[in-house]
């Protein structure tokens, strides 16, 4: 059984995993641009583990700043075969407390296309299913886990992801609400989009930071208050990824490795080498 190789980035509050061993910084070109920051190797507890902060060390980049497609391409290259997503979310339901830990199983993109969304194009068009965005089998482990280390964890639900960067409107707030959706936030895509294109399973833990700004009995979303938050959050989230890696194995049973199997339209003989050289690591198995 091969060993596996486990990503985590990053949100907000989550700039480093002080337990990793046998620690190395990996500068990556990629052909479609700098990732965000320098990715970070090193072994949690007998795993290889690969991390990177979204936003950069620091906190440098605006969410529609962040490149996806570069911080995945990364991973992929880094042999990532499993992304744990860590991101502070607004709460959407009365019932998901700030504090609580959310591991959703649906998204909704509210972004404005401003953002890379795809490995597809120059020449190769391809069409992933994504009726079921996260792997099913990682969010199990990571419910699991949140779970063993004692997080009030709230397992599915839908995230809306919106641009960002400021807080929603009240009325906008309210408008989601009504549309069902129990989290907000402003990064899960196309991270979750472009991580499926890539064959590597992805899930997310969301922690809970408020109530954005409809519940009339609390203050409105503000960084203050966000930082207040995650400061308590981030220890938890680090105990969630630790006890979650000890449950993962070298061999999954999911779809996600194959995601691309029967995705490319294109003909093989019509796509140029220049493409075929860029997509390599993410398909060149298909190519």
């Amino acid at each position: 059984m091969s060993q596996p190789v486990i990503g985590v980035i990053g949100g907000s509050g989550l700039y480093e995993i002080k337990e990793l061993t046998d620690i190395q910084e990996m500068v990556l070109d990629t052909p479609f641009g700098a990732p965000s920051d320098g990715y970070i190797t090193g072994v949690l507890d007998g795993v290889k583990m690969v991390f990177l902060p979204r936003h950069g060390r620091g906190h440098r980049l605006l969410p529609s700043e962040v490149n996806y497609r570069a911080n995945i391409y990364g991973m992929k290259k880094l042999g990532v075969q499993q992304i744990i997503s860590v991101s502070a979310v607004g709460s959407m339901k009365e019932e998901i407390v700030p504090g609580h830990i959310v591991i959703p199983d649906q998204f909704f993109d509210r972004t404005q296309g401003r953002r890379a969304s795809t490995f597809f194009g120059d020449g190769v068009v391809g069409h992933i299913q994504f009726a079921d965005p996260v792997c099913g089998d990682l969010s199990q482990v990571l419910f699991e886990a949140a779970t063993e280390v004692g997080a009030t964890v709230h397992k599915g639900g839908t995230y809306i992801c919106i641009e960002g960067p400021n807080f929603s409107t009240r009325a906008e707030s309210n408008i989601y609400r009504s549309w069902g959706v129990d989290i907000i936030g402003m990064t899960n895509l196309p991270e979750a989009r472009l991580a499926r294109e890539a064959e590597i399973c992805y899930a997310t833990v969301a922690l809970a930071t408020d109530y954005d700004c409809w519940h009339s009995e609390h203050e409105d979303v503000s960084v203050e208050a966000v930082i207040a938050i995650i400061q308590q959050n981030v220890a938890t989230a680090r105990d969630i990824i630790r006890a979650a890696v000890k449950r993962l194995s070298g061999t999954r049973g999911c779809a996600c490795g194959e995601a691309l199997k029967f995705s490319i339209m294109t003909h093989k003989e019509l796509i140029s080498e220049t493409t075929r050289q860029k997509l390599a690591v993410l398909m060149g198995k298909y190519l």
